[in-house]
C-alpha cells in the first residue's frame, strides 16, 4: 500500500473514531440529562397524573406522554446548559492545551451537540408537544373500536389540521411581511429556511411572554420573600418598646 494511501487511511480511521467518541459522549450527555428530569416531573407531579389509573389504556397513554415531556423537559434543558458548556471547555482547552484526556472537548463536539440541540427543538416544539397534550384529550372517533391505536389515529389526524393552520398562519405573514418570489421560495425548504422561520417565529412569541409575565413575577417574589423573612431589630428604639409595654402594663392594671 503507497504511503498516501497509509495516510488516508489513517485519516479516516481517525475521524471514525472521533465521530463515535462524540455519539457516545452525546448519548450519555442526554441520558444523563434525561434521567434528572425523569426524576424532577416525578418529584413535582401531582399523585393523580401519570397514575393511580385504573384503566390499562389510560396508564399507557399517561406512560407514553410522560416519556415525551420528559424528552421535551431534556432538550430544553439541554438548549440551556449549551452555552456555559460550550464557553467552559473552550477555557478549559485554553488552560490545558496538551492534557491529552480533556482533548475530547473540541469545536466538533460542541458543533454537533449545537446540531442535535436545534433538531431536537424543532422536533419537540412541532411534534412532541402538541402530539403528548392531544394524545391525552384524545378518545378515539366515534364508532371506531377502542384502543390505543384509535388515540393515536385521532391525533394525528389533529396534528395534522394543527401544522396546516401553522402553516397557513406563516404563509399569511410572510405574505404580509414580504410579498415577493424569494419569501415565497424560501417556505418551499422546510429544513433549511422554513423550520428556522417558524421557530424564530414561536421564539419571538415566547419571548414577548416573557417579557410580559416577569414583572408580575418579580413582584410576587418580592412579596412572598417580604413575608418569609424576619425585618432586623437593629434600628428598633428600645425605650419606645419600654415605654409602650409600660403603658399596656398599666392598662392591664387598671382593668383587673
Amino acid at each position: 500500500m503507497a504511503p498516501a494511501e497509509q495516510d488516508a487511511l489513517a485519516v479516516r480511521e481517525q475521524l471514525f473514531h472521533e465521530r463515535v467518541r462524540e455519539c457516545i459522549i452525546c448519548t450519555l450527555l442526554f441520558a444523563s440529562l434525561y434521567i434528572l428530569c425523569h426524576f424532577v416531573i416525578t418529584h413535582f407531579k401531582k399523585h393523580t397524573d401519570f397514575a393511580a389509573v385504573h384503566d390499562d389504556e389510560d396508564a399507557a397513554v399517561n406512560r407514553i406522554a410522560l416519556g415525551l415531556c420528559t424528552f421535551t423537559l431534556a432538550v430544553a434543558l439541554g438548549a440551556v446548559l449549551l452555552l456555559p458548556f460550550s464557553i467552559i471547555s473552550n477555557e478549559v482547552l485554553l488552560s490545558f492545551p496538551q492534557n491529552y484526556y480533556i482533548q475530547w472537548l473540541n469545536g466538533s463536539l460542541v458543533h454537533g451537540l449545537w446540531n442535535l440541540v436545534f433538531l431536537f427543538s424543532n422536533l419537540s416544539l412541532v411534534f412532541l408537544m402538541p402530539f403528548a397534550y392531544f394524545f391525552t384529550e384524545s378518545e378515539g372517533f366515534a364508532g371506531s373500536k377502542k384502543g390505543i391505536m384509535a388515540r393515536v389515529y385521532e391525533t394525528s389526524v389533529v396534528l395534522l389540521l394543527l401544522t396546516l393552520l401553522v402553516l397557513g398562519m406563516v404563509w399569511v405573514a410572510s405574505a404580509i411581511v414580504g410579498n415577493d418570489a424569494a419569501s415565497r421560495q424560501s417556505l418551499y425548504d422546510l429544513w433549511e429556511y422554513y423550520l428556522p422561520y417558524l421557530y424564530s417565529c414561536i421564539s419571538l412569541f415566547g419571548v414577548l411572554l416573557l417579557l410580559l409575565c416577569t414583572p408580575f413575577g418579580l413582584s410576587t417574589m418580592f412579596t412572598v420573600t417580604g413575608k418569609l423573612l424576619v425585618k432586623p431589630r437593629l434600628l428598633e428604639d428600645v425605650d419606645e418598646q419600654l415605654s409602650c409595654t409600660r403603658l399596656e402594663e398599666a392598662a392591664v392594671s387598671r382593668r383587673i
